[in-house]
């Protein structure tokens, strides 16, 4: 098993999220508003992944010890310090959640339901139970807990698999293919500080992260076929949850043209 194997296994995935009709739906400023408040949760999710690959293979407690490989310890906390403190629009530090909801705010999306969620999260001290109390779509809480269970099983692999190919490697082209739509259908709109969020993405998923996710994967599996095909049946996984996302956005989209036609 290796990168090409796993990337042939997942492939007909990819092309089913890239060529996913939810695009073609996001017509009205309403179904895009639809769209932000479900990828949110993708967007805040990953930043568990990424801080429980920076728990499992640096040293993040005191007192404190030259933990793990450093080339791996160096590529999770450029990745960490990318995506939890950059710079925003405005030349402010944010993390990419933090810079997600000021698009949100500026496109007038709602972003209540998201922070409540958080609060609940914080009162419950338990993901599994907020999730399963929200009032969010079945296939958002499959998604999100799928993404939790992956961390609470506690191996760095299957973490990595998650975030590197059901995320990481993803992001680039599919990010490029919602920018246009963006683009060409809400030309009134002020979508400056989305199209920013999406270009940073871009940008970092494809000449940075997405690279240096690729050796972290390539580093924590090295000769262990087991490893390497736990990564792959993960990523499998991790890819059809991302379609089950892309869905409950979808049929909401739809739900509401049917319903104020």
């Amino acid at each position: 098993m290796n990168f090409n194997n796993i990337k042939q296994t997942i492939e007909p995935l990819r092309l089913q999220l890239l060529n996913h009709s939810l695009y073609k739906n996001i017509k009205t400023a309403d179904d895009l508003h639809s769209f932000l408040e479900g990828h949110v949760y993708a967007v805040w999710d990953f930043m568990s992944l990424l801080k429980a690959l920076q728990s499992k293979l640096t040293c993040t407690t005191t007192p404190w010890i030259p933990y793990g490989n450093p080339e791996i310890r160096y590529l999770i906390n450029e990745i960490v310090l990318a995506e939890e403190t950059d710079i925003s629009l405005d030349g402010k530090r944010q993390s990419h959640f933090e810079m997600y909801l000021d698009a949100m705010n500026t496109c007038d999306s709602n972003t209540q339901e998201v922070a409540r969620f958080l609060e609940n999260i914080q009162e419950t001290q338990n993901i599994f139970v907020s999730i399963k109390q929200s009032n969010l779509d079945p296939k958002i809480k499959s998604f999100l807990d799928f993404t939790f269970r992956i961390i609470e099983e506690g191996k760095p692999h299957k973490i990595a698999a998650a975030f590197t190919f059901g995320r990481e490697d993803l992001i680039p082209d599919m990010f490029t293919s919602i920018l246009k739509n963006f683009q060409e259908n809400f030309p009134e709109t002020n979508l400056a500080k989305l199209i920013y969020y999406f270009e940073r993405h871009i940008e970092l998923d494809g000449d940075e992260h997405g690279p240096m996710a690729m050796k972290m994967i390539a580093e924590l599996c090295g000769e262990n076929e087991t490893k390497w095909k736990e990564v792959a049946e993960v990523s499998v996984l991790a890819l059809e949850k991302r379609i089950g996302l892309w869905d409950a956005i979808e049929e909401k989209i739809l739900q509401k043209e049917v319903c104020h036609p």
